[in-house]
């Protein structure tokens, strides 16, 4: 069977910079002069049986820095020489682009870019479908694999029925620590009274290891995740979800028909770095669970989709993205600051969760749907696309030192 490994990776100037935009706020990206984990995922890779083409997407929090993150990645990559590898930088994405504009689907542009947790790995599943990958496997870049059968076990029951009749199109391993511990840490106050996220994850997940092995998920993990084509090709991610993409990409595939499962046999060991920011990463919580409860209510207007319900996603996640979000959202902040938790971001996202978020989700809550509707058609004509399957295949390559703006970084004496 044909396939690619995609690995999103996202950069930032330093870790003390702000995104600058809303949607390129990532939870730990690495400083483009810093330490990153990339090489010892890619290590981690060598001698993997079956392992085909590796796509490194390389996406950054603001354009000053991508090209010297695509450099560095380039660097990186370098030291594997026997790894078929592909490097999805700024250049790529032009040349993506520009395609899509002849093909007259320039208003897709936007949800496949290096931009945005969805818009990422919509660019990964083009680059898969280019190239004419039956199966695509998503890692991330601070993910370990310690199993040579890794892609064997992923690939097991792809494109196969299950015993009550369902199609198996997208499976989902888990994450474990260097310990082998997959419980998130459960440690919280008062302050959280309404907001047990770690708590509900864990129930949810508590049901993964027991019988059967292969099993209907509410829960999706990015970085151990296989898509078949029959899958990737007729969903795609959302690129307007700020964070969770993974998880929201179970509730897209469940509207329009189909299911991603676990698989308790499949797991990777993921060693992400401490957060920047546990109110940032709170806050575009708030933001993602609100625009997910605002987009299932949208939902059940279009009679050609199949209609999911809070109820039906408990525990995790959910009455996170139940009508109580807000409310519980704004009550957490505000308990928060009153514990002296980051204080003053904490009041700052007591104020989004009541304007800015529901804002964007009002704004926003529909794109995916027209993007969506596009997006069969768009992999269809895509498919082993001469032009780009000659560029992302390596028979022809894009002179990145020619692009304008290119030039060395100035430093002061």
């Amino acid at each position: 069977m044909k396939h690619c490994v995609v690995i999103p990776t996202f950069w930032t100037r330093s870790r003390g910079t702000a995104p600058d935009r809303l949607i390129n706020v990532y939870d730990h990206p690495t400083s483009v002069d810093g330490p990153t984990p990339l090489p010892t995922c890619l290590k981690s890779l060598q001698g993997l049986a079956g392992l085909g083409k590796v796509i490194v997407l390389v996406a950054a929090t603001d354009a000053s820095c991508e090209h010297e993150a695509e450099d560095r990645v380039c660097e990186i990559v370098k030291e594997f020489p026997g790894m078929d590898t592909m490097v999805f930088g700024p250049a790529d994405l032009g040349s993506l682009h520009r395609r899509l504009e002849q093909l007259e689907f320039s208003d897709m542009v936007a949800g496949v870019s290096l931009t945005g947790y969805g818009a990422v790995r919509n660019a990964g599943l083009i680059v898969a479908a280019t190239l004419g990958a039956e199966t695509c496997f998503f890692l991330e870049d601070d993910a370990i694999v310690t199993s040579p059968s890794f892609l064997r076990v992923g690939a097991e029951g792809l494109g196969m029925k299950t015993p009550d009749g369902r199609v198996l199109f997208a499976k989902s391993g888990y994450y474990v620590d260097g310990q082998g511990r997959w419980e998130a840490d459960e440690e919280s106050g008062w302050y959280d009274r309404f907001w047990r996220e770690a708590e509900e994850y864990n129930r949810a997940m508590r049901t993964v290891n027991r019988p059967p092995r292969i099993k209907p998920t509410n829960l999706a993990f990015g970085g151990c995740l296989a898509l078949h084509r029959d899958m990737y090709c007729n969903v795609s991610f959302d690129p307007w979800v700020l964070r969770g993409e993974d998880v929201d990409y179970v509730l897209n595939a469940r509207m329009h028909g189909a299911d991603v499962f676990m698989d308790n046999e499949w797991k990777i060991v993921h060693r992400p770095p401490e957060p920047r920011s546990a109110a940032l990463q709170f806050r575009q919580d708030v933001y993602r669970f609100i625009y997910e409860h605002r987009k299932l209510e949208f939902a059940r207007s279009q009679i050609d989709l199949r209609r999911v319900t809070p109820a039906s996603l408990r525990p995790f996640p959910g009455d996170f993205v139940g009508g109580s979000v807000t409310w519980r959202a704004t009550v957490t902040a505000l308990l928060r600051a009153l514990a002296g938790h980051e204080s003053a971001a904490h009041l700052a996202i007591a104020r989004v969760a009541l304007r800015d978020a529901a804002s964007y989700a009002r704004r926003n809550c529909d794109n995916y749907f027209a993007f969506q509707r596009r997006w069969p058609i768009l992999t269809e004509r895509l498919w082993e696309d001469v032009a780009l399957g000659a560029l992302f295949g390596g028979e022809r390559r894009v002179d990145r030192s020619a692009i304008t703006g290119r030039f060395p970084v100035v430093r002061g004496k």
